[in-house]
C-alpha cells in the first residue's frame, strides 16, 4: 500500500493515521506532530526519505498563492533540506482547487442556514487561504479579512480581496523572512484557547479560514455561526457544536473520525498518481475533478 506522511510542527495530540481511497486505490495516510521541534522534523524527513511515496509539510507552507502570484516563505527552506527522493507538498494545490469552489460545491446543503441571517463572513487569513476567500466572495458574502489581526496582531480590517492583494504585495517581501512562530501557533500553542477580537466573530455569520485561528481566538458564544475550515477532529466539532455552531464545512474528506489537513490530502493525491514529483496546478485540478473530491458538511 502506498504511503503519504505529513510531518507537522503542530502538537502530537492531533496525530492520526488512516486509509483513504482514491480512484479505487487505498493510500495509507499519517500525521506525525513534532510539538514545534524543527530538528525532530528534519530528522524524520531524513529517515523516511525514499521510504514513503509522498510527504506533507504540516504546520508550515512554502509560501502563499495570492491570485496569480506566489510569495515564498524563505525561512522554511531549512526544514526540508534533507529530503532528496520523496516529493513533498504543502497543501497549496488543494487550497487552489477544492477550497477555490468550497462553498459552491455544498451550497444546496447550507443555503437554508443563511435564509434568515446576514451574509457576512470573517476570513481569519485570506492570504493563507486565498482560494477559499475567492469562493466566499463569489458566493455573495460581505467580507472582513482578518490577516492583520490574526497573523500580525494589528487591528486593521481588510474588506476586499483587492485589499488582500495589496497587503500581499507590500508585506510579503518582509514577512517572508519572519520566523514561522510569529505567524502561526505551533506545538502546544495549538491547543491553547485565548478568545480575542470578539467583535469580528460577532459580526460574521460565516467564519472561514484555517481552523487553528478559529480554535484559538473564537469566543465561547458561537450561536448561529457556520464554520468553513480545514482540519477538525471529532473533539473539535463537539466543542464548536456545544458553543452553538450550526454547521461545519470541512474542505478535506473525513478519515477515521477527523478531516486531515490540506497537505495530507495533497500528499495522498501525489502518492496515488505516482509520478514521483508534486503535481502541476493543471494536473491537480484534473485529479480533483477525476476523483470527485469535495468538501463535507457536518451538523450537530
Amino acid at each position: 500500500m502506498k504511503q503519504a506522511i505529513s510531518i507537522s510542527l503542530g502538537s502530537k495530540s492531533r496525530d492520526h493515521k488512516g486509509v483513504i481511497e482514491l480512484g479505487g486505490e487505498k493510500i495509507e495516510v499519517q500525521r506525525i506532530g513534532t510539538d514545534g521541534d524543527t530538528t525532530k522534523m528534519q530528522i524524520l524527513y531524513r529517515d523516511l526519505d525514499g521510504k514513503v511515496d509522498a510527504f506533507g509539510a504540516g504546520g508550515f507552507l512554502f509560501g502563499f498563492h495570492v491570485e496569480d502570484k506566489f510569495y515564498e516563505l524563505r525561512t522554511v527552506k531549512k526544514l526540508t533540506k534533507y529530503i532528496k527522493k520523496t516529493p513533498i507538498v504543502d497543501g497549496n494545490g488543494v487550497k487552489d482547487t477544492i477550497e477555490r469552489t468550497s462553498l459552491q460545491k455544498v451550497w444546496d446543503e447550507v443555503a437554508p442556514l443563511f435564509e434568515d441571517k446576514p451574509k457576512t463572513a470573517l476570513l481569519t487569513s485570506a492570504v493563507d487561504r486565498y482560494g477559499m476567500a475567492k469562493s466566499v466572495e463569489e458566493a455573495g458574502f460581505e467580507m472582513v479579512c482578518g490577516d492583520f489581526y490574526f497573523a500580525l496582531g494589528i487591528p486593521i480590517k481588510i474588506r476586499s480581496l483587492k485589499g488582500v492583494r495589496r497587503l500581499a504585495r507590500v508585506m510579503m517581501p518582509i514577512v517572508s523572512f519572519f520566523p514561522l512562530s510569529w505567524l502561526y501557533p505551533l506545538g502546544e500553542k495549538q491547543k491553547e484557547r485565548t478568545p480575542k477580537y470578539g467583535k469580528l466573530f460577532k459580526n460574521a455569520t460565516l467564519i472561514a479560514g484555517d481552523f487553528l485561528y478559529t480554535k484559538k481566538y473564537s469566543p465561547d458564544d458561537m450561536k448561529g455561526k457556520i464554520i468553513l475550515t480545514n482540519t477538525t477532529t471529532q473533539e473539535d466539532r463537539d466543542d464548536l457544536f456545544a458553543r452553538g455552531v450550526e454547521a461545519i464545512i470541512t474542505t478535506t474528506p473525513e478519515i477515521g473520525g477527523r478531516s486531515f489537513g490540506t497537505n495530507v490530502l495533497e500528499a495522498a493525491i501525489v502518492a496515488h498518481v505516482g509520478l514521483g514529483r508534486p503535481l502541476t496546478s493543471e494536473e491537480m485540478k484534473e485529479q480533483v475533478e477525476k476523483l470527485g473530491l469535495k468538501p463535507q458538511v457536518h451538523f450537530p
